[in-house]
């Protein structure tokens, strides 16, 4: 198993910026890629960034592309996602997820384990 603890999220004027962060424990060696998706209200639940732990391949939605930047720090188990430039409809329950195998970077269903989620709010 492998638990997984996001944290960072919080209100910010629209331009701004957040860093959320993703903290692995448990059997982390067995995970093969590390991902964020977010959910607004009424909305699906959709990709917004993965990296794969070895050699740091990244994917990135459209819409976030050129705005957020996804990082990882092996030594401490940890994914980030920088989001700069954030604009009201970056709004949204920002969750951490990982994939044990090579599947798809986009697909939740894809994802082995997830976090509780944090909770980004961009004002206009």
């Amino acid at each position: 198993q492998v638990q997984l603890v996001e944290s960072g999220g919080g209100l910010v004027q629209a331009g701004g910026s957040l860093r959320l962060s993703c903290a692995a424990s448990g059997r982390t060696f067995s995970v093969y890629a590390t991902g964020w998706f977010r959910q607004a209200p009424g909305k699906e639940r959709e990709f917004v960034a993965r990296i794969i732990w070895r050699g740091g391949t990244t994917n990135y939605a459209d819409s976030v592309n050129g705005r957020f930047t996804i990082s990882r720090d092996n030594a401490r188990d940890t994914v980030y996602l920088q989001m700069n430039s954030l604009k009201p409809e970056d709004t949204a329950v920002y969750y951490c997820a990982a994939q044990r195998l090579a599947y798809a970077a986009s697909r939740s269903r894809d994802y082995d384990y997830w976090g509780q989620g944090t909770q980004v709010t961009v004002s206009s």
